[in-house]
């Protein structure tokens, strides 16, 4: 039996997308110092938007508006990969079993909003 959904914290994409983001917050407190107003700040940003635009596409009337908000937080998914891999390549991220979990959860989230996005349409 579904359970209902009354409220975006129920939406398992904003849980996922919010394992993310205090995944991308833990990460990030490693890089450099002198990264805080750039790499670190982008990327947390971007991090921090993906479930907000879940949880602001939940609260929207209609099914269009809803799908609006969905795609703009899959566009901030995009961001955090593209911005993790330059972190990654600058060797701010060096640990393996980092790497590896903020793989699975950044491809777990991916799935479940694009799921979101599918059933919402």
């Amino acid at each position: 039996m579904e359970e209902k959904i009354k409220k975006f914290q129920d939406l398992f994409a904003w849980q996922e997308a919010h394992r993310l983001a205090l995944l991308v917050y833990t990460i990030s407190k490693g890089f450099p110092k002198e990264e805080l107003f750039a790499l670190t700040n982008q990327i947390r940003r971007a991090a921090v938007s993906v479930p907000s635009n879940i949880a602001e596409g939940y609260g929207r009337p209609s099914g269009k508006d809803r799908i609006h908000f969905f795609w703009i937080a899959k566009g901030s998914l995009l961001e955090v990969e593209s911005q993790f891999l330059i972190a990654k390549d600058l060797g701010y991220v060096k640990n393996a079993t980092l790497i590896n979990t903020f793989n699975v959860q950044l491809e777990k989230t991916d799935k479940i909003l694009t799921g979101l996005i599918m059933k919402t349409r």
